[in-house]
């Protein structure tokens, strides 16, 4: 298969109305070409491009950035001679200043398929400021690495945020150049975008599902998403953020596990199993012991679960990671009632409303597990109206 900058390097057509107007891009560590070339150096070295500037989003340009609300600084690239300006700095919205660097912005982003990923609400930014400042638009589009299945609760009004762009689900199946439509469509905006699309995209297909596994190199798009098997469990295990449980950082397969010092997995597992085994299914869960040497419990002993979804028993279409880690804290609440299970700190610069309800959306997930009489049935019941609802309504941006 052929991602978006790989067409725009290897088709000069392509890149035609390019011709004579000054190009910005906006990428991060994984916005390489087939052969591992930076696309900033790609199109430099194209003759035929005028790179203006460059763009950071969370995490950096280059990717230097290892936790959330760690910024980046603006800074002059010593190698191109040109300004990169951070949107995870002094500001993440870019600022008319900026917005006078370029006449078109070239998006190359490598997304999670993951609503809470901070590169999307990056992309409404981009285009609610270029509808304003009249600039041009395109994605450069990659695969969406977890594919097409949608699951989990809706985004609810009011709940906006940097980690919460619009009114998606978790898992919205989309890719980067698809969202980039539905913003337009439903935010109303008087924008010229453009996508330039993927050729051979196919995220039904084993065992990729998504990403072309074996003949692409994965390169961490920020720096705890080391592998696909971290993407595919991300949009559960990234609820772990809202809870004083580790969510494995500070190890070598983060956000693919969970764990404290003073849980016992196995007794998590087995009310897991006995609460809802359909929501289990399409992995497999693994009792494990860890020690994180930073971020939470860092230094102690965690006992702790790790899912995997890198075997052949692996079920794509079964696998439904957020509801399996809602699953994990609604069993730690059975067990110990009392036990402090949310953690109370600013997150994405949200400082007045808990984390967990920020990274979900809204309260709902969280009321759910703290309610002794809920049932995994009640949650279904809430979540699939949402589901069924986002699965029609995307339906006309789809673009493979």
């Amino acid at each position: 298969m052929t991602f978006g900058i790989d067409r725009l390097i290897a088709e000069p057509a392509l890149r035609g109305p390019l011709e004579g107007r000054r190009v910005a891009l906006l990428a991060h560590p994984a916005s390489v070409t087939q052969d591992l070339t930076h696309a900033l150096d790609a199109l430099a070295a194209c003759g035929d491009v005028k790179i203006s500037a460059a763009f950071g989003p969370q995490h950096g340009l280059r990717g230097d950035k290892q936790d959330n609300m760690i910024e980046s600084p603006d800074y002059n690239d010593p190698v191109h001679g040109i300004p990169v300006f951070s949107l995870y700095g002094d500001v993440r919205k870019p600022t008319d200043a900026m917005m006078g660097a370029f006449d078109v912005m070239l998006i190359d982003l490598q997304d999670l398929g993951c609503r809470i990923y901070t590169f999307i609400t990056t992309l409404r930014y981009i285009l609610e400021a270029a509808s304003r400042h009249r600039k041009i638009v395109w994605v450069l589009d990659r695969p969406n690495p977890v594919g097409r299945p949608v699951e989990g609760l809706t985004l609810r009004t009011g709940w906006e945020s940097f980690v919460g762009a619009g009114p998606l689900p978790m898992r919205h199946g989309l890719t980067l150049g698809e969202l980039g439509l539905w913003f337009v469509k439903t935010l109303k905006l008087d924008v010229e975008y453009r996508i330039i699309e993927m050729k051979n995209w196919h995220p039904a297909t084993a065992p990729g599902f998504g990403w072309p596994l074996g003949t692409r190199a994965w390169i961490n798009p920020s720096p705890n998403a080391p592998n696909l098997w971290m993407a595919r469990a991300y949009a559960g295990t990234v609820l772990l953020e809202g809870s004083t449980l580790s969510e494995g950082r500070g190890t070598t397969r983060p956000l693919e596990l969970f764990g404290a010092p003073d849980i016992d997995a196995r007794a998590v597992m087995k009310e897991m199993r006995s609460l809802a085994p359909r929501w289990l299914e399409g992995c497999r869960l693994r009792e494990c012991w860890f020690e994180p040497t930073f971020h939470k419990h860092a230094g102690k002993l965690c006992h702790g679960v790790q899912i995997h979804t890198e075997d052949p028993t692996y079920d794509h279409q079964a696998f439904k990671p957020w509801r399996l880690q809602a699953l994990a804290f609604k069993a730690i609440r059975r067990l110990h009632p009392e036990y402090p299970l949310w953690r109370d700190f600013a997150y994405e610069y949200e400082r007045s409303r808990p984390p967990i309800d920020v990274i979900n959306g809204g309260p709902l997930l969280r009321q759910w597990v703290d309610d002794t009489s809920a049932t995994p049935q009640d949650l279904d019941k809430l979540t699939l109206v949402d589901e069924q609802a986002w699965a029609s309504e995307r339906q006309q941006f789809l673009r493979y």
